[in-house]
């Protein structure tokens, strides 16, 4: 088993191993003594590994709740998790019960964000199914909602007390959401590591696979240890995401997927940030053909001027400009502030 230590709230082991989930109960006793657990899950995910979680928590001596919703990014809202926080009140859940997160994403920021806010707080645990949770969001305390103004603009920090990765459950995830979670995996190698780039360059996922999850939470949880509520270097985890949260909103998070998002940003950024001569000439390029190997998508039919647009939107949270990551060259990050003015002229538009 690879176990690694994160010292950002009260410090919390990330487990990475195939076949974790079936003990997952004995491991999170290891870490909480509570009575009640409540499973949230999506309605996907909890169809298939829903039973096997409950029966592990049931066995650890743990009284076992459920909450599923219906799977998908339409569900990340904040109804959804008043929901959730109205039924942990039903069942009279108290501050030393426990939420454990069972699925993607979109499943870990709601349920650690409604662990957060019931109570003023209460522990939870991110068992992540998918390969974008697994190498980045299952990671780091991020949770939140989308708003209609735009992606993840309800939440809070709260780190979770356990994280526990079974590379075992991405054999269900379908090529897409495979890739999806490939992109983050990309991006975390642009800002951070040359050679975990190049090691995704390769493509040989069936021998690296576990060393890639674990070297993608390795860096990020040096980052989280260092930058916790993101004043400084942290904000580099946002490469390609101020862009690839504006192309989600112009398709009402439905119809492109985060990580699909997040790549098209990476190649924007990259492109102005090449004719600037901020970014090594050929950057882009060689992102775009690893996005290629793992069948992503490199364009998207709305205008760069609409993109821009909708990037702009976030003007009332971030003052006078936005914080843009750009990449001097694979494996090196940097931040680099953009008035309003003066983004379409950044971007050539």
């Amino acid at each position: 088993m690879k176990k690694l230590r994160v010292n950002a709230g009260k410090g919390y082991d990330i487990l990475i191993e195939e076949g974790l989930i079936e003990n997952c109960g004995a491991y999170i006793k290891k870490v909480k003594n509570a009575k009640k657990v409540c499973v949230i899950s999506d309605s996907n995910v909890f169809k298939l590994y829903g039973e096997i979680v409950k029966d592990s928590l049931v066995n650890s001596g743990f009284e076992v709740l459920e909450f599923v919703f219906i799977a998908g990014e339409e569900s990340k809202t904040t109804s959804s998790v008043v929901s959730m926080v109205e039924f942990m009140a039903e069942n009279e859940m108290t501050r030393e019960d426990l939420v454990v997160a069972l699925g993607g994403g979109v499943c870990g920021d709601m349920a650690g964000f409604a662990a957060s806010i019931y109570l003023r707080g209460i522990d939870f645990v991110q068992i992540p199914t998918s390969l974008l949770a697994q190498v980045d969001s299952s990671v780091g305390g991020k949770t939140a909602v989308d708003l209609p103004q735009g992606k993840n603009l309800c939440g809070a920090f709260h780190q979770p007390i356990l994280v526990i990765i079974d590379p075992k459950t991405l054999k269900t995830l379908s090529t897409r959401f495979f890739a999806d979670g490939m992109a983050e995996a990309i991006k975390m190698g642009c800002i951070k590591s040359k050679s975990l780039f190049e090691k995704i360059e390769k493509n040989d996922l069936k021998n690296d696979l576990i060393e890639i999850i674990y070297e993608c939470v390795a860096l990020k949880a040096g980052v989280v240890e260092r930058d916790e509520k993101e004043h400084g270097e942290r904000a580099l985890l946002n490469f390609g995401h101020t862009a690839g949260h504006a192309i989600e909103k112009l398709h009402n998070f439905s119809s492109i997927s985060h990580g699909e998002a997040v790549g098209i940003g990476m190649l924007i950024v990259c492109e102005a940030a090449e004719k600037k001569g901020l970014t090594e000439k050929g950057t882009k390029n060689r992102i775009e053909a690893v996005l290629k190997e793992y069948s992503l998508p490199t364009t998207v039919d709305d205008s760069l001027k609409c993109i821009i647009e909708a990037m702009s939107a976030d003007k009332k949270r971030t003052g006078s400009s936005i914080k843009f990551v750009l990449i001097s060259e694979i494996g090196n990050g940097f931040i680099e502030p953009i008035e309003y003015k003066n983004i379409e002229r950044f971007f050539g538009v």
